[in-house]
């Protein structure tokens, strides 16, 4: 893979913030974050030094599923606002130089949706084709054995015209038919309604979910499940995800992006890597410009495992395309809860030094752990319907915490779910001017980001390094630079010819490279030429 370039597009060099809407900040007294919320607090988003905003969805839904059941797909759930506290949120964000994604679910809809409603009034309405019906199987059951990945057979029953609708996730989010000409054009004109608005990409969920194999058939059983494993994973999705017909879906998006300028499109797409490299199209019929990454979540914390992926997936991304890296995310445990703060402070540092577009997660940036949500206060459905297997996604959901005062300053009353337990001296107002706190050194890493053409779009080279030290090099020209982290708890010896001895960026309190990496520590350092 080639070197970028200065010309380079602003989502190559740039790192994407996700905010989660509804726990973010809260405007209007109700315990739930808003648009205006959200305004209010750009200004943190903007010190951070990211370059976008991705909002989680934000349009009129049921929210039997948090907004990933849309009810409306170019309007504003009035708990969050209206198309004019959007419009504002859009222009203040654009006023500090940022851009703004908004989170696109076009796999399924809420079955309160308009679409729906009309599909599901009889068998012969034109809208009928829009959903995925199929008669009963000759039991009387389910059409096929597919599962929901919320748990539970993927087809609910409709008793007023016999036929059951496809629900890959709860039954309220009915899945669109995408092999209709008609629901592929609508999903283009709600894409074009938003663009036209000013934003300025989407993150498109569960976009290897858009296309079902043809005939539905059984999907074929796992052989590697056992009992404790979530029931979706009971079945290989080899018919209901991934279909190769998805693919031209895609690049009709891509071109639409295209057609207004430098437009981001990000795939949420959880497949093994090269199947996830076909998403990225070719060079002549380019699909989404990132393909989400998320193998940092998904594999072990260790140094032989991260050097294997980071260098296997690198290779891996074709010529024409663009890395990125993830480590939370509105579904996915806090990194803090699962490696640990100090490992916290490390991944951090992985995550903006590797190659390619980084995406940061509301609350990452001052280390939120682990939080416990009593049973009375569960709200995730995942979770209620399995519970007790550790799916629950609340725990990465709870409020921001601004300072300390009532309710960490999100809310003037009491927030949706609970606060993480260490709030009152764990939020970004006690973190502001502490200069060994985590929120500083994501601010140091984004800067030094920032200034590095090596760091933000330069090559990566796995380097030698003793046990338990990831180490690596970035160059972009006459520049290097030398990473290393230590994910071990004791020090390590490590050498680099070539190095000044300053270090641009440490986990910890120290500025000159000696030799030596202490526990759980990691740092970045120019190198000589």
């Amino acid at each position: 893979m080639s070197e970028g370039t200065p010309a380079a597009p602003w989502w190559q060099r740039g790192v994407i913030y996700q905010v989660y809407p509804r726990s973010f900040a809260d405007s209007d007294g109700d315990g739930i974050g808003d648009l205006a919320g959200i305004e209010s607090r750009l200004d943190h988003i903007a010190s951070l030094g990211v370059d976008a905003i991705w909002l989680s969805p934000i349009f009129p839904s049921p929210m039997a599923d948090f907004g990933y059941d849309v009810a409306d797909y170019t309007g504003i759930e009035p708990m969050f606002g209206d198309l004019a506290a959007f419009g504002r949120l859009l222009a203040a964000v654009h006023a500090r130089g940022l851009k703004l994604l908004l989170d696109f679910v076009p796999n399924h809809s809420s079955t309160q949706h308009p679409w729906f409603v009309e599909s599901r009034s009889s068998r012969d309405n034109p809208k009928r084709d829009w959903y995925i019906w199929r008669d009963p199987a000759s039991d009387g059951g389910p059409p096929n054995n597919w599962i929901s990945d919320m748990g539970g057979p993927a087809w609910e029953f409709d008793p007023a015209t016999g036929q059951y609708y496809l629900h890959t996730f709860l039954k309220e989010q009915a899945d669109l038919n995408w092999r209709n000409p008609a629901v592929a054009q609508a999903m283009t004109d709600v894409m074009r309604f938003w663009l036209d608005r000013g934003v300025d990409g989407f993150r498109i969920d569960v976009l290897w979910h858009i296309v079902k194999a043809e005939g539905l058939p059984d999907n074929p059983a796992n052989p590697d499940w056992r009992e404790g494993m979530a029931e979706k994973l009971r079945l290989l999705q080899h018919h209901s995800t991934d279909q190769p017909e998805a693919h031209a879906h895609t690049r009709a998006m891509r071109q639409l992006a295209d057609d207004y300028g430098e437009t981001l499109l990000v795939g949420e797409i959880f497949l093994p890597r090269d199947r996830l490299m076909r998403w990225y199209g070719t060079a002549a019929e380019p699909g989404v410009h990132l393909p989400f990454n998320f193998e940092l979540i998904e594999n072990r914390w260790d140094r032989d495992t991260l050097a294997k992926l980071i260098a296997d997936y690198d290779a891996a991304i074709p010529a024409h395309g663009w890395p990125n890296w993830v480590i939370g995310s509105h579904d996915a445990p806090r990194i803090a809860a699962r490696i640990g703060e100090a490992q916290a402070r490390v991944a951090a540092m992985l995550l903006l030094t590797l190659r390619g577009t980084p995406t940061l997660y509301q609350g990452d940036e001052i280390g939120i752990g682990t939080v416990h949500i009593p049973p009375d206060r569960i709200r995730d459905p995942q979770d209620l319907r399995q519970p007790g297997m550790g799916l629950g996604r609340d725990r990465s959901r709870t409020p921001m915490p601004w300072d300390a005062s009532p309710n960490a300053g999100f809310s003037s009353a009491e927030p949706w779910l609970p606060l993480h337990p260490d709030w009152r001296t764990r939020n970004v107002a006690a973190q502001d001017g502490d200069p060994q706190s985590m929120l500083t050194l994501y601010r140091r890493l984004l800067a030094a980001r920032r200034n590095s053409p090596a760091l933000s779009l330069g090559t990566l080279t796995m380097r030698d390094a003793p046990p338990n030290v990831l180490a690596f090099e970035r160059c972009h020209g006459e520049q290097r630079i030398f990473v290393a982290l230590n994910l071990a708890d004791e020090p390590r010896e490590i050498s680099r010819p070539g190095a000044t001895g300053a270090i641009l960026v440490a986990t910890g309190d120290r500025s000159a490279f000696d030799g030596r990496i202490e526990a759980n520590e990691g740092f970045v350092v120019e190198l000589n030429n």
